[in-house]
């Protein structure tokens, strides 16, 4: 028994595919939708990302184009919880619906975002934050400080950058990037480079670089510990902050002097651009791409509304016109031939061979003409330059003598000047003291002694006349006669003296008449 006969429509797979696509891009244009970044293992080969958006309930497949990827302030990750804004549309090759993604922002503050809110807020009042705090970072400095972890491929980026642009010392202070210790070290990195003297055996950083690479608001946590950001603030050497990629913000980054969006930028504002051109062309040439692709997508959406608001059957009378167009194309080909052949046939007429060569003649009569004229303006002008010369060369000799006698006369004068300085010297020195009869008297570290207080019992002098010097060992205390022993150049003679007596009361008729007794008895 036959099927009973339906008035369905009948289509086909493609049809249909193609008019669900224009049902749900009709209805759902632009969305804003919320959800959690679910299967994201970042951009494929060529550039898209693919993930999916997911609640507790439902699922929904993403898509972002490569051009749009870039240009990302927020980009996914794994378990992120986005707002995404875009196109709804489908994918006839596999039969699901997805979201074409536009922009994404993260959606709600966790407890660790509220805390770091409440932390910012609290630091940015004592005033750690402030602009006027910050300094300028030096145009070349010598050397760069550098605290990271050691085995990290954060080092490797920023020495291989420096090494790329411009190579300078670089001091790395290991540190741990993550953990419960990690934010005690970085603050004590940041002070031990401050610490350090000028001119030590360690040479002091003209900059500081604080990197890490990127990672999950945990993982990039010591960052945003108090100590750190107060040492960070508290540096008195320029500090870069180069913490995470672009997108993770951490509180040193403002506490900081410069805030680099990665460890390989940091390194790139370090040291200076080798070619400010260069730089300027790139800049320029990426503006004018994003531009370019911004109007291709503007221009995009717009055909794609318009053809979508086209009647079928709006190309049937321009298609009509263009078979008329093309029936008359032969007739008008032929016609413009035989135009074009009329105006060659007259103007090869004017290009006869007695004619070329009498305007060949009076050309060549011209070159020549003007070539006379050019040797004859060679000559003079190299007379000209060959009298300018004569007379310079007389400038300079003259300038060459009154610089020669100048020279002897300042010479001279600093003769006289270093010979008045001699002799001022010579009238100050100590041994013009010593030939007028005094002596210098040093212990036996060679310092002068002033005083006889200074002299013990049993120590080594040292005693300088105007013609030699004399070797000595105090005995008793002070303002008693030493044993000498003489110096000369040939032999050594000990002396003792005698220890010195009590002085005699003074009597009326002791010889002198001065009432005093000899020192030695």
């Amino acid at each position: 028994m036959n099927a009973p006969a339906s008035n369905l429509t009948e289509w086909t797979v493609s049809e249909l595919s193609a008019a669900l696509k224009r049902t749900v891009e009709d209805a759902y244009g632009f969305v804003r939708v919320r959800g959690e970044v679910s299967g994201f293992k970042g951009a494929s080969p060529s550039g898209h990302c693919y993930f999916r958006l997911k609640d507790d309930r439902a699922v929904i497949e993403g898509v972002i184009w490569k051009g749009v990827y870039g240009r990302m302030r927020v980009k996914p990750e794994e378990g992120l919880d986005v707002i995404a804004t875009g196109k709804l549309t489908t994918f006839p090759g596999s039969s699901k619906y997805q979201i074409v993604i536009d922009s994404l922002e993260p959606a709600g503050v966790g407890a660790l975002m509220k805390l770091l809110e409440e932390r910012k807020k609290k630091l940015a009042v004592e005033g750690l934050f402030d602009e006027a705090r910050k300094q300028l970072l030096p145009f070349l400095p010598e050397v760069i400080g550098v605290v990271t972890s050691p085995t990290g491929a954060v080092i490797r980026d920023i020495l291989h950058r420096l090494s790329d642009r411009f190579p300078r010392h670089v001091l790395v202070w290991p540190v741990r990037v993550q953990g419960e210790q990690s934010a005690g070290e970085v603050a004590a990195a940041i002070e031990g480079f401050n610490n350090l003297p000028e001119g030590g055996r360690i040479p002091r950083p003209d900059l500081i670089i604080v990197a890490r690479g990127g990672g999950s608001l945990e993982d990039l946590w010591s960052f945003n510990e108090e100590i750190v950001v107060r040492a960070a603030a508290g540096s008195m050497i320029p500090l870069i902050s180069a913490v995470g990629h672009e997108t993770d913000i951490t509180l040193i980054d403002f506490a900081s002097d410069k805030r680099a969006p990665t460890p390989t930028a940091a390194a790139e504002m370090a040291v200076p651009v080798r070619s400010e051109l260069l730089q300027s062309l790139n800049a320029l040439a990426s503006r004018k791409l994003a531009c370019w692709q911004r109007g291709l997508e503007r221009h995009k959406r717009e055909l794609t509304m318009l053809s979508r608001a086209l009647p079928k059957d709006i190309l049937a009378e321009p298609r009509q016109r263009l078979d008329a167009l093309a029936e008359r194309l032969p007739r008008a080909l032929r016609a413009n031939a035989q135009v074009h052949h009329t105006q060659y046939t007259r103007v090869a007429t004017r290009l006869a061979p007695p004619l070329l060569i009498n305007t060949f003649e009076r050309r060549k009569e011209r070159y020549a003409s003007l070539n006379q004229r050019l040797k004859a303006g060679l000559l003079a002008n190299a007379q000209a330059h060959q009298a300018r010369l004569l007379r310079y060369r007389e400038r300079v000799t003259a300038f060459g003598e009154r610089s020669r006698r100048a020279t002897d006369a300042l010479l001279k004068q600093h003769h006289v000047r270093i010979e008045r300085a001699e002799r001022l010297l010579a009238a100050f020195s100590y041994r013009e003291v010593l030939k007028r009869g005094f002596a210098l008297v040093r212990d036996d570290k060679g310092q002068p002694l002033r005083a006889a207080a200074q002299v013990a019992s049993g120590a080594v002098l040292d005693i300088e006349f105007a013609d030699g010097r004399v070797a000595a060992v105090a005995e008793g205390g002070p303002a008693v006669v030493v044993r000498e022993t003489v110096v000369t150049e040939t032999t050594v003679v000990e002396v003792a003296a005698k220890p010195p007596s009590k002085p005699k009361k003074p009597r009326g008729g002791d010889e002198g008449g001065g009432g005093q007794g000899s020192l030695f008895g």
